[in-house]
């Protein structure tokens, strides 16, 4: 029985009952990889012989009766987070050689619930890209078609899983960066509540690995179904123990319903700061058709909608004056020569970016107090609504494009440049206030690009928007491998 592509679910019941071996399964996924990753540039890190070595272990484990969370499977790692033994560089060259001397915390969780960590996936540098590609490892192609990115920052791991190299991988997310790969590669992925999953040894070198609750930025499972999200949540959450003494279960409230039939949802299709291109809008009311029917309550407009406009302007306000403190003097204070001289009546978003990175204390603080009021109006929507459907980006992966900085770049929607920097508004719908969101796919452009849609849902109600996730999965269909994972069989 080939296992590449199916899921974690299926391959712990398989080595649960004794039809496969983890040793098998892994070795099968290094032939695959071996085969087909050149390719892609998907895994940026092997470790292949530390990948046999814990299979054989969970095999002996698993022999003497005893069972773990991921026992035996597959699953890849962000390079982003620290590994013992392996690099860990962010993609910056002068980092090459940089190995950090302990594991992330989310690699110890991985560990210890007994996964085989394959390798490391590849990333933008310094995880700042919507795409993913580097000096040290190169450039990540999507699946689907290797002429157009896999996404970023999360692109390696969205591209293997697309491409059957392990059943499971650890993701991070700021700006979209689990939920823009999963889009664009047709697979799960879930942004947690701000908070929920604790990010230590997710760190840039040569930083030192602290229990610091980063703002915005969350760490996150990515898989090939909705279920498996769950089940690689459910190792991932709860507290470092550095600062609260020691580990424990957290219990997340139960979804808030069972079948799609109860559920209430405010589906959004357009945002004022850019278009929505015709592909996504699609996939938004492919999901929206289902719901309704499926007899779920839909609304495609509600009062109770924060400010969409004021709430992209706050989060770049907070997104970029956290990433604009490591900038070096000289640069930093251009940025603040260029910000004063912005007409006081500017209110793009371009203006809105260069105010941001010039922040201060006082202004975060302004800025912060905004998003607990922004927060609130989220809590009287969940009141009305248990999740929102909107889209991720307003298109599916494009060409590869690594021409000058970010702010040079452009997005063609339906044949109209865009700002490229324009695109994080959706994604920051649910990062700025910490809310979860899940993406599914959602069907396919007509081109053949996967189309993916984000499910945000109530703060640390994360079961809700992955229960609906699954039910989405079984009424639509969800992943659906790449004809290039077919002929790579």
């Amino acid at each position: 029985m080939e296992w590449n592509l199916r899921s974690a679910e299926e391959m712990l019941a398989a080595l649960r009952a004794g039809a496969v071996t983890s040793v098998e399964l892994t070795e099968e996924a290094i032939a695959r990889i071996e085969r087909a990753d050149k390719a892609i540039n998907a895994i940026c890190v092997r470790d292949f012989e530390g990948a046999r070595a814990a299979a054989h272990e969970a095999d002996r484990v698993r022999a003497r009766g005893e069972e773990r969370a991921l026992l035996g499977i597959p699953v890849t790692v962000k390079e982003s987070y620290d590994m013992v033994g392996l690099p860990t560089t962010w993609g910056m060259p002068e980092y090459a050689d940089y190995v950090p001397s302990a594991d992330a915390v989310q690699v110890a969780r991985l560990k210890a619930a007994g996964a085989v960590i394959l390798g490391k996936t590849n990333v933008p540098v310094m995880l700042r890209d919507i795409q993913s590609f580097n000096e040290i490892y190169g450039t990540t192609n999507n699946p689907w078609d290797h002429d157009r990115t896999s996404g970023g920052s999360s692109g390696g791991s969205a591209a293997a899983l697309a491409a059957g190299f392990g059943a499971l991988s650890l993701g991070s997310d700021l700006a979209g960066s689990l939920r823009t790969p999963a889009h664009f590669c047709g697979i799960y992925a879930h942004k947690p509540t701000l908070g929920l999953a604790p990010t230590r040894g997710m760190v840039a070198p040569p930083s030192p690995a602290l229990p610091i609750d980063l703002d915005l930025a969350v760490v996150g499972p990515m898989a090939r179904t909705a279920r498996d999200l769950t089940l690689l949540l459910d190792v991932m959450a709860g507290p470092d123990p550095l600062t609260h003494g020691v580990a424990y279960d957290v219990a997340l409230p139960p979804a808030r319903h069972e079948r799609l039939s109860d559920f209430r949802v405010l589906v959004l299709e357009d945002h004022p700061l850019i278009p929505t291109g015709s592909a996504v809008r699609a996939g938004v009311n492919r999901v929206g058709d289902a719901l309704v029917d499926s007899g779920a309550r839909v609304e495609r407009h509600s009062p109770l909608l924060p400010d969409p406009i004021g709430a992209a302007s706050l989060y770049m306000q907070l997104m970029l004056s956290n990433a604009a403190s490591s900038l070096p003097v000289d640069v930093y204070e251009q940025l603040r020569t260029q910000a004063a001289a912005l007409n006081a009546d500017d209110r793009s978003l371009d203006a809105a970016r260069l105010r941001s990175m010039v922040l201060s204390h006082r202004g975060w603080v302004e800025a912060n107090n905004r998003r607990e009021l922004h927060r609130q109006g989220w809590r009287q929507l969940f009141a009305e609504f248990d999740a929102v459907v909107c889209p991720i980006t307003p298109t599916p992966a494009f060409p590869h494009n690594h021409n000058g900085g970010l702010e040079d770049r452009h997005l063609d929607i339906d044949g109209i440049p865009h700002p490229y920097f324009d695109q994080f508004v959706w994604a920051g719908m649910a990062t700025m206030p910490g809310l979860p969101a899940t993406a599914i796919p959602a069907g396919h452009s007509p081109e053949g690009l996967p189309v993916g849609v984000q499910l945000i849902g109530p703060m640390f109600e994360d079961r809700t928007p992955l229960r609906l996730a699954e039910l989405l999965e079984e009424k639509i269909g969800g992943f659906q491998a790449p004809a290039s994972s077919d002929r790579n069989r």
